[in-house]
């Protein structure tokens, strides 16, 4: 092959990126290429942020392998194709995804390079097992339960980390074919994670250092003892693969706990295969109800102020940071389905504004297990987010970290309901009480 376009959508890095080591492997030429789409930007200045930070970190990685990183804006398909064709290109790779809208634009480029009489090969990468590798009983379709699921994915074969191209053969002018790379746009979150591979890759070097507290340690709110990985991971900074393999190579309980939430990623993943109305639909419509919506609750719970302290805790957190703790992701989103009755889709939508790890598979599929519409095997199961808080911040540092009127209410005795000043107060309906403590939204 003389020269192939390998075009980068959420696997923004240089190791273990086997679209990229292909094309290195075969073609004469190889042209990188990232498409800003307008159907995917502007939902989420905390992602676009983060986006064009792992760009720029992307191009860097690949010059000091001898070639650039052609960027231009539009439609995905068009724009590849165009420069496809530009380039004489003889192929065209692209690392598998499972959204709709990435399944509609494969399909769409695949009708396009047929007609232009080039090559589409799709590749894994973005999950550590490709969706669909394994199935029940081998038969097709997907696993609707985890443990089943885990058990396939523990004892499947992996495929082998592709090594990083140490020389990318560029193709002469291809800067001509894009435009500059602009600036990354400012985010929502002041205190929001910085994007790129080499960001990512120095995370997780640190993080394995940790990584033997995690099973006993990732559930303690204030001390924070997780990964913050889930963003690298989103846009494909970090591959999963390459992640996995690290903590296993690491070993302990830490290491196999952190494993299994990685699995859990991938579970979501073959799931939207499955079922890619996961973000518009319930997946058990019996466990659909009569939602109600009341804008007051709504907003009240988006700016952190529900009179609850551990739910506005991680509410602020979200905002500020643009990532929250996976046990407060789950007490918060338990809050508004459960015990204010708000349909999912209207957190779910709030997260993805703020989310900088938001992804349609997981955000979705963890809305819809928390809401009682998903995957979940005790749809009506209820958190206590009063037990929750007095459980996993039984001195309260962590609420005291993200709401500061609540600062000088010393140890356990800030969990209590707390008055708020010229705010009516929101009622919730009994009883709370707890019926299982697992956490489900599963970010690293």
């Amino acid at each position: 092959m003389r020269t192939a376009v390998v075009l980068f959508t959420r696997d923004l890095r240089v190791h273990d990126h086997p679209a990229l080591a292909a094309a290195c492997a075969v073609a004469e030429h190889v042209v990188p290429l990232f498409v800003l789409d307008p159907a995917l930007l502007g939902r989420s200045a905390n992602r676009d942020r983060f986006l064009h930070q792992a760009l720029a970190d992307l191009r860097a990685g690949l010059r000091e392998r001898g070639a650039d990183l052609v960027v231009r804006r539009g439609d995905t398909v068009a724009e590849t194709i165009a420069v496809a064709r530009a380039a004489g290109a003889d192929g065209i790779a692209v690392s598998h995804d499972v959204s709709r809208f990435a399944t509609r634009r494969q399909e769409r480029l695949r009708a396009e390079a047929d007609r232009h009489r080039m090559s589409l090969r799709l590749f894994p990468g973005v999950t550590v097992l490709p969706p669909g590798e394994v199935s029940p009983g081998g038969g097709g379709g997907h696993y609707r339960v985890f443990s089943p699921y885990f058990r396939a994915w523990e004892s499947a074969a992996l495929r082998d980390e592709a090594a990083p191209p140490q020389r990318i053969a560029p193709l002469p002018d291809a800067g001509a074919l894009g435009v500059a790379l602009p600036e990354p746009p400012k985010g929502e979150s002041p205190d929001a994670a910085e994007g790129g591979e080499t960001e990512g890759r120095r995370r997780l070097t640190a993080w394995l250092r940790h990584i033997d507290a995690y099973d006993d340690q990732h559930d303690a709110m204030a001390d924070d003892d997780t990964s913050r990985l889930s963003a690298y991971l989103r846009f494909g900074c970090l591959s999963p693969l390459a992640v996995v393999n690290a903590a296993r190579r690491q070993g302990g309980p830490g290491a196999a706990a952190f494993v299994r939430q990685l699995c859990w990623r991938d579970f979501y993943y073959q799931v939207t295969a499955g079922f890619p109305d996961i973000s518009r639909k319930p997946m058990r419509p019996s466990g659909d109800r009569d939602w109600r919506y009341d804008a007051h609750a709504l907003e009240a719970w988006q700016s952190g102020r529900t009179g609850v302290p551990i739910v506005d805790a991680g509410m602020r957190q979200l905002m500020a940071e643009g990532w929250m703790h996976n046990r407060a992701r789950l007490i918060t989103a338990a809050l508004l389905t459960k015990h204010l009755r708000c349909d999912w889709r209207d957190g779910q939508a709030w997260f993805f504004r703020w989310l900088i790890d938001g992804d349609v598979a997981n955000n979705s599929g963890n809305w819809q297990w928390v809401a009682g519409t998903g995957n979940d095997t005790r749809p009506h199961r209820r958190f206590n987010p009063i037990r929750q808080a007095q459980r996993y911040d039984p001195e309260g540092d962590y609420v005291r970290r993200y709401v500061p009127e609540l600062a000088g209410i010393p140890g356990p005795a800030v969990h209590q309901p707390w008055r708020l000043d010229g705010f009516e107060r929101l009622d919730y309906p009994p009883p709370l009480e707890s019926h299982g403590d697992e956490a489900v939204w599963l970010r690293p």
